[in-house]
């Protein structure tokens, strides 16, 4: 079972009209597996790669009429006192904290900026058995036009270390406003945050992009366009691997990512 410091993802779900139709498009563009739904507790479904957990599929609350999102949670010891830092630093707590029987204890929250997430203190359920690894979850990154607010408050709220990225000479990545938040001792990076720029729609919210690992990025958006989704952004080269932005049938954005084919320099930070 893997182990998460606090302030690492270790879970992510999603909420969709039609659960059969998610099943059916990620089932084939991720390779997942899912268990029996589980009704007393709204029917969440979860979805496994090779067999281990790596994700969770339900539908909406009755009179819920949210948009398919995918949620990204962070490991916490005390989800309380997590609750209380989100409040204390300018953020929002939308649900909880709410204890789901022996498995844990999650929240839902929004940053200053207006990104949600959520928290988890693992009880059964101790969270991914599986990620970093192609069907599983590798990477998210916040995006936000107010950068400075999610940096003052997820320093706050979990133990990370910050390291900006330096452009150094790539033209390229001259305006790029990227930075990345480490967690656990020794620190490991866990989360990047992206300043979004004019080639977003104005209409488009802060929100947390959640990559998936597979081993074909553009196998994966040709999938994905099969199903009826979208491709945003890419196939892209990075020195961290292939990865495209895109859409399921339903709305909800994540991106895949190949991270054994990489191009590229790392870059430094500091």
């Amino acid at each position: 079972m893997l182990e998460f410091p606090e302030g690492a993802p270790c879970w992510v779900d999603a909420m969709f009209r039609d659960v059969e139709g998610a099943k059916t498009f990620y089932g084939d563009v991720l390779g997942w597996t899912f268990g029996e739904s589980s009704s007393e507790y709204g029917n969440y479904t979860q979805a496994y790669s090779d067999g281990k957990a790596v994700a969770a599929v339900v539908p909406p609350m009755p009179g819920v009429d949210a948009p398919s999102q995918w949620c990204l949670y962070f490991a916490s010891a005390d989800a309380s006192a997590t609750a209380g830092k989100v409040t204390a630093n300018g953020g929002e707590v939308l649900m909880g904290p709410m204890q789901v029987a022996s498995f844990g204890t999650m929240l839902i929250a929004k940053e200053p900026s207006g990104a949600v997430f959520g928290v988890w203190q693992p009880g059964e359920h101790k969270g991914f058995e599986k990620m970093g690894e192609a069907g599983s979850y590798a990477w998210a990154e916040v995006f936000t036009r107010e950068p400075a607010k999610p940096d003052a408050f997820l320093t706050k709220v979990f133990p990370y270390a910050a390291e900006q990225m330096d452009p150094g000479d790539d033209p390229e990545m001259a305006d790029m406003d990227f930075k990345v938040f480490s967690a656990g001792d020794p620190g490991r990076p866990v989360l990047g945050r992206m300043k979004m720029d004019d080639d977003f729609p104005p209409e488009v919210p802060p929100y947390i992009q959640v990559y998936f690992g597979v081993p074909d990025c553009d196998e994966a958006v040709s999938k994905t366009q099969k199903h009826g989704g979208k491709l945003h952004f890419g196939p892209m080269d990075s020195p961290f691997g292939r990865f495209a932005a895109v859409s399921d049938p339903q709305g909800a954005a994540f991106a895949v990512i190949d991270l054994s084919t990489t191009v590229g320099e790392m870059p430094s930070f500091g």
